[in-house]
């Protein structure tokens, strides 16, 4: 065991530690260190008030291989909980990014702006999209309670489809 101190950089933490998942066809690992959202994101803690935050791997496969994205807010700018403070444009879908903390805007992965596919590739580690100083929202929750959130989604993407594919005859 080594004597330094803990990471809490996210890209240090492997999935591999993390809750295994699979429902249907969807399979990830959810880093058990992590914060979830309802609106599939993740936040992870980098000490003295800090925050990562990305997309889960759920969400970044329903937006597709992202290829743009930017912020509307600028480093320093206070921030809250619902407020839209940038956007992502994926290859099947475009989605405004709503912020899941109260505080203070860091500023964006810079390596987003040349490797904009690092979210899709490596959503828990390289991937990531802010950085941020504050408090997460009040229903951040950890890897097993997001977990049910995505039984939830997944089951309601299923029932959707069928209903589809019955109103259709086919």
């Amino acid at each position: 065991m080594s004597d330094a101190a803990p990471t809490h950089d996210p890209a240090a933490v492997p999935a591999a530690t993390g809750l295994r998942y699979k429902r249907s066809r969807f399979t990830t690992r959810l880093p058990t260190a992590y914060r979830y959202t309802a609106a599939h994101m993740w936040l992870a803690d980098g000490g003295e008030g800090t925050w990562r935050v990305g997309f889960t791997k759920f969400a970044v496969r329903m937006l597709g291989e992202v290829v743009e994205n930017g912020f509307e807010v600028k480093p320093g700018a206070a921030i809250e909980v619902g407020q839209v403070i940038g956007w992502l444009e994926g290859f099947k879908a475009s989605t405004d990014l709503y912020c899941p903390l109260d505080g203070e805007f860091v500023g964006g992965n810079p390596l987003l702006d040349k490797q904009a596919e690092r979210v899709h590739g490596d959503p828990y580690g390289e991937g990531w999209l802010f950085r941020a100083k504050g408090v997460p929202q009040e229903d951040a929750m950890d890897a097993q309670a997001y977990a049910a959130v995505l039984d939830a989604a997944i089951d309601k993407i299923q029932g959707d489809r069928h209903e589809e594919y019955v109103e259709d005859g086919s």
